[in-house]
């Protein structure tokens, strides 16, 4: 899973006055970023009394947080030992560097971007999706070529990953612009699409001036292969009438349906940028609005832009945002410690919106370092503590990957490549299916329920690794540490990436002497430990 180990590169600690992850643009350095981050923090809130966590918390978190997965036993033990004072900057650099952060954060973003899908015929692409959100995570290209390319995508969505976000809503123009503005810009103009908005001052007029950049976009089927193709309609098709609701055809331009007569057709909309007034004219092609729609979302001007990806990190890392929920910010919304939160977005835009410079310096903060508390059991003073995150369904995946040292298994493959519906019978998709949840909502709202205890206890595929044959993780363990109290602290380490305390190696000597059966009795014990709430949360 990793691809080297922390523990082999400790020796290379005296790297560290000349490792760090520099940005090629003007912003200052990680660490004194998050130095000023705290220092607003503590004057827009109050300082906390929380300690910061321990190594083999700030180890086990980091881990999850970057690659979605455990860290190893050596690099525990290695980083523990370590006493070099920058040792915690050290381990953040070499996790950013692993391939396996593409890798989870591609994740992520896949589920933040398809959950709220139109339609399952997308998910033909969500391989080659994941595929280029990993290639562009770990070459480290800037978020804001990752935005352009999703706006601007065309093309055969099992070939062309970029098509994600524009398939996931089937070329609609309503929808895909209002995933646009709510992923990109934190702003849920989709709420004035019937009427003004409620709440915030968009107006009805705008969002049809918005969804005006994407009338042309048109999405077609392919039977062999079976496919679909995301491309431009610059000109009205030959014997097809124009029809706004067909998600195949497009149309040349977009009308705000009329609603005092909705059987009439609307006036036609200039399309038209909400947050700086800027329009195109009436004809430009597919091409030219939606590159020009491009450069306005992501330009140095839009704050929402750098806020938006700001907000949503810090919320995915330290456990709360600035604002909540992460993708409905705006003029019109409260925010916690303004100056902290507009200091840092502008620091990323200043970076070249870079992503890894971002999770560098937020998990270099004293917010993402201390101990964790749950919402509801510390003061509500915000940002005192890190909050308890559930673990993703691919973090939780990987982690039990990492606990029985598996290799995961390729998806099967045909002629035109792994077939997405041929999925549901692979463990990761099947545990997607029971844990999967919309990263987009509060993590309060998520809540276990009865078949992710079901299949954490008595799925096959956990059963399965609980033996002792001589390969599996549990025979190696009887075999290599006959005395049980270094066994117990080994497993703790292996599956909590901590060692036990008094009482829990206590309980588990005298459970083992009370069971008889070594390999029963441990057996047991690796059981009982991933089905804690600690295990599956990342705390």
């Amino acid at each position: 899973m990793h691809l080297r180990s922390f523990a082999v590169i400790a020796a290379l600690t005296a790297f560290l006055s000349v490792f760090t992850v520099n940005s090629p643009c003007a912003a200052q350095s990680f660490v004194d970023v998050a130095a000023e981050v705290d220092r607003l923090i503590n004057e827009e809130t109050q300082p906390s009394d929380i300690k910061p966590c321990d190594d083999e918390t700030f180890i086990r978190r980091v881990y999850l947080d970057v690659v979605g997965q455990l860290p190893s036993l050596d690099d525990i033990l290695v980083f523990g030992l370590e006493d070099h004072p920058d040792k915690r900057r050290f381990l953040l650099e070499f996790v950013l560097d692993d391939q396996d952060y593409g890798t989870n954060w591609a994740n992520y973003w896949r589920d933040v971007i398809t959950y709220r899908r139109t339609n399952d015929q997308s998910q033909l692409g969500v391989l080659a999706f994941q595929q280029y959100l990993a290639e562009s995570l770990n070459e480290n290209k800037p978020w804001d070529e990752i935005a352009r390319d999703l706006i601007t995508a065309s093309g055969d969505i099992r070939e062309n990953g970029e098509t994600g976000l524009i398939a996931a809503q089937q070329g609609r123009p309503e929808e895909t612009v209002s995933e646009i503005s709510r992923i990109f810009m934190g702003i849920q103009i989709q709420c004035a699409q019937c009427h003004d908005h409620p709440t915030d001052q968009w107006t009805r007029q705008q969002f049809h001036e918005l969804a005006a950049f994407f009338p042309r976009v048109a999405m077609r089927p392919q039977m062999d292969p079976r496919t679909f193709l995301v491309y431009a309609i610059d000109r009205t098709p030959r014997n097809r009438r124009q029809n706004n609701n067909n998600r195949f055809i497009g149309t040349l331009e977009h009308n705000m349906p009329n609603l005092e007569n909705p059987a009439e057709e609307g006036p036609v909309i200039t399309p038209k940028f909400f947050m700086n007034d800027k329009e195109v004219v009436i004809g430009t092609s597919d091409a030219s609005r939606r590159s020009t729609l491009a450069d306005w979302v992501t330009d140095s001007n839009n704050q929402w832009f750098a806020k938006a990806l700001t907000n949503r990190m810090w919320s995915e890392l330290v456990g709360e945002g600035f604002c909540e929920p992460v993708d409905d910010l705006g003029p019109d919304r409260e925010v916690t410690a303004p100056e902290a939160f507009d200091y840092l977005a502008g620091q990323f835009a200043a970076s070249g919106y870079d992503l890894k410079w971002l999770i560098a310096t937020i998990m270099s903060t004293e917010s993402y370092q201390r101990e964790s508390r749950d919402r509801r059991n510390y003061d509500e003073v915000p940002f005192q503590a890190n909050v308890p995150q559930p673990l993703r369904s691919d973090q939780l995946f990987d982690s039990l990957l990492n606990v029985f040292e598996l290799e995961e298994k390729p998806p099967t493959s045909n002629a035109q490549g792994p077939n997405p519906f041929n999925l549901r019978n692979v463990p990761r998709f099947g545990f997607a299916n029971v844990f999967g949840y919309d990263p987009n909502n509060l993590r309060e709202e998520v809540s276990t329920s009865i078949p992710q205890a079901l299949a954490m206890m008595n799925s096959t595929f956990i059963n399965q690794q609980l033996n002792a044959a001589p390969n599996s993780v549990l025979g190696k363990l009887l075999r290599e540490v006959p005395d049980n109290q270094q066994a117990v602290k080994e497993l703790y380490l292996r599956v909590l990436a901590r060692r036990p305390n008094r009482s829990e190696l206590n309980t588990s000597l005298n459970y083992i002497r009370q069971v008889g059966d070594r390999s029963e009795a441990f057996a047991d014990l690796i059981w009982a430990l991933i089905n804690t709430t600690e295990f599956k949360t990342r705390k």
